[in-house]
């Protein structure tokens, strides 16, 4: 039986484990998909010695069943959608544009809370790892991923602790490398395979960039 992460820091420790290949280069960056990611994220920017940051997707729900992902939206104005599930489940124009609209409110609202007049990093020529708790069905990860591409790195690294097996091998042909350290089977949801996965709050997420910037300053 394959044993759960205690909770994201612990994911992050052993996700970090498997990245050791970008520590202490200075064109790496860690993105972090709020507000899950960051706890995960922190704990690989520690371990590789690079800067940390926060890269907004926002998800857009089906709007019968909010928890299932018929598209994303992310920093940047860029938009998923998920044909597939949009024409399964028989998803009209106007409520994608509803949830779009819904979305960049909330979008706006956590690029300002959690950066504030902070711009956002240049990614052009680094090397973005890009963070989150899990993959389920790659939505948001996928939006980030096209959104990154705009900015021209040099190279973009999805990383999780724990995702779907054919979603982690979804993301093989679109970023440049893939790290999911464990794609159990049946997979069903992230959150089954953390003991801990209490929602990680604006606060925390602020918490944990505030002290991300502190290190950077320091010697």
């Amino acid at each position: 039986m394959i044993e759960r992460f205690r909770d994201r820091t612990e994911g992050g420790q052993r996700l970090a484990s498997l990245l050791r290949r970008y520590a202490g280069r200075d064109d790496v960056i860690v993105l972090a998909l709020p507000r899950g990611g960051l706890p995960v994220a922190d704990e690989v920017a520690r371990a590789l010695d690079a800067p940390l940051d926060v890269f907004i997707v926002r998800k857009l729900g089906v709007p019968w069943q909010e928890e299932l992902a018929m598209g994303a939206l992310a920093s940047g104005g860029i938009r998923f959608v998920n044909q597939e599930v949009v024409d399964m489940y028989g998803i009209g124009a106007e409520d994608v544009e509803r949830a779009t609209g819904e979305q960049q409110v909330e979008l706006e609202r956590r690029e300002k809370l959690y950066r504030g007049d902070r711009p956002p990093p240049d990614l052009a020529g680094k090397t973005v790892i890009l963070v989150d708790d899990g993959l389920a069905t790659g939505s948001s990860m996928r939006a980030a991923v096209n959104a990154v591409r705009t900015q021209r790195p040099s190279v973009v690294v999805v990383a999780v602790p724990v995702a779907a097996p054919e979603t982690c091998e979804l993301f093989r042909t679109i970023a440049d490398d893939v790290v999911c350290a464990m794609t159990p089977e049946p997979f069903q949801a992230v959150g089954l395979w953390y003991q801990d996965f209490t929602q990680t709050t604006d606060d925390e997420v602020r918490e944990i960039l505030g002290e991300s910037r502190l290190r950077a300053l320091r010697p």
